[in-house]
């Protein structure tokens, strides 16, 4: 009898044993999962903070907005975005006289901020650029090499494209002229 109660004395540190080792695997895991519900609720709280931030700043900016208007009316109308109209393709033209340079290739861009002008400017592209390859051809290709006289040209090439604007649309609000390239050879 004595030899059953050891047996079952030893019965009992074994379960015991072994039940130590499932309570330890169990409290392991839920320690596992209680800190991935946390960084899951951590990230689940970030998130929404920073999606209601926006909000936020756009509440903010929409508030900004009459402020900024009173604003643009004591200094004056803010400026529309600029729109470019390429006039493509490049222009060449061919220089007449004693000069090593005999070609000039130029590829200009006009800058509008009235939307409606980028399509008038469009339909009348073949009179802009009939007058601008007038003007370039007529050009001193030793001013050209200077940065003044690339200036003037600009110059003379917007006042060229308002004045063919306004002859033909009654609007000249073509606010300016940008050179993309400018070769000489």
């Amino acid at each position: 009898m004595a030899l059953e109660e050891n047996l079952d004395l030893d019965n009992d540190a074994e379960t015991q044993a072994s039940g130590g080792k499932s309570k330890s695997k169990l409290l392991i895991i839920i320690v596992i999962a209680v800190v991935l519900l946390g960084i899951s609720a951590a990230a689940t709280l970030f998130l929404t903070g920073m999606l209601s931030g926006e909000d936020d700043a756009a509440a903010a900016s929409q508030e900004a907005a009459p402020a900024k208007t009173a604003e643009k009316d004591k200094v004056g109308k803010l400026k529309a975005p600029l729109n470019y109209v390429p006039m493509d393709p490049p222009f060449v033209v061919n220089f007449s006289g004693d000069s090593d340079i005999r070609f000039l290739q130029i590829t200009l861009e006009v800058g509008t901020r009235n939307p409606d002008m980028v399509e008038r400017i469009k339909e009348q592209r073949p009179l802009i650029r009939n007058s601008l390859v007038m003007l370039f051809s007529n050009q001193d290709p030793v001013v050209l090499n200077t940065r003044e006289g690339k200036e003037q040209l600009r110059a003379e090439a917007l006042s060229e494209i308002r004045k063919v604007m306004k002859q033909e649309t009654g609007d000249s609000a073509v606010e300016n002229v940008f050179f993309t390239s400018f070769v000489m050879q």
